[in-house]
């Protein structure tokens, strides 16, 4: 073999080590960061926020709580409002049977401790989903995670207006809305 391609041979082997030494810095910096998290647009108009308190459960999954005066029934089409909505209930996966009242502030469901409904599975990304109050409706949006999320049976690519008993599927985690 030449000198030329032996020189040549190397600078490549080189090359093509950085790039898997790049690539491997780049996944894990997302995993431990996160990756950026897309804004909602502001809502139109909002009610003030009612009072809240911090309820703490057993696996230490933390959520503003929001308790209504009285049930109001569900809107034409069963979209989930503020107003017919208190809770979260999870129906199968590891935490099958964990309810969470809702209040007022962003939910994020994921693997990382930082998320309000922590979820520790192997198909859930660290910061998976995020439920949101948007003016009087509930939405649910993807946070750009590796599996997806749907609701109920189809996949969420924008924020989406969450239904009350519509599964969502986070991971191998099923949940939904219940008044």
């Amino acid at each position: 073999m030449s000198q030329l391609t032996l020189l040549l041979l190397q600078g490549g082997f080189l090359v093509l080590l950085w790039f898997f030494v790049f690539g491997v810095v780049y996944s894990l910096r997302a995993d431990l960061f996160g990756v950026k998290v897309r804004k909602l647009p502001e809502p139109v108009a909002s009610p003030a926020p009612a009072a809240a308190a911090p309820v703490a459960s057993p696996d230490a999954v933390t959520t503003q709580v929001k308790r209504p005066s009285a049930p109001a029934p569900a809107p034409a089409g069963g979209l989930a409002t503020t107003a017919t909505v208190s809770r979260i209930v999870i129906t199968s996966g590891p935490k099958a049977g964990l309810e969470l009242p809702l209040g007022t502030e962003p939910l994020t469901i994921g693997r990382s401790s930082e998320s309000g409904l922590v979820i520790r599975d192997d198909y859930t990304s660290s910061h998976h989903a995020r439920l949101v109050l948007w003016g009087e409706q509930w939405m649910l949006q993807d946070l750009d995670s590796t599996n997806g999320t749907s609701h109920d049976g189809t996949r969420v690519a924008a924020p989406v207006q969450v239904k009350v008993g519509a599964p969502i599927k986070v991971g191998a985690t099923t949940f939904e809305l219940r008044t």
